[in-house]
């Protein structure tokens, strides 16, 4: 084999190699964003976090597990950041809220 055939063979290999790499990291890059807590949710919620869930690790499942079965102890102003955020809807909370009564 030539030392120009030689080169584009391992050249083209090289490419399917880093390809199929990419494709096997893009979906582990988009699920920890997709399980990413935003920056105000942490904010307004770090006091119930350290308080309530701190034993597991920030934007682990099991955090977001805690904090919704922590619920009814949770800060008003952490609730409102996790309803604009989409976290949970308005609806649940206040359904939440309702068996409480």
């Amino acid at each position: 084999m030539s030392a120009q055939i030689h080169a584009k063979v391992f050249s083209q290999r090289s490419v399917a190699l880093i390809a199929l790499s990419i494709a096997t990291a893009l979906p582990i890059v988009w699920a920890s964003a997709a399980n990413a807590v935003s920056l105000r949710v942490k904010l307004a919620c770090s006091r119930d976090y350290y308080a309530l869930c701190s034993k597991f690790a920030s934007d682990s499942p099991e955090t977001r597990q805690c904090m919704r079965a922590a619920g009814e102890k949770l800060s008003p102003r952490c609730i409102n950041a996790l309803v604009q955020a989409g976290e949970v809807t308005q609806a649940e909370v206040s359904h939440r809220a309702a068996q409480l009564r």
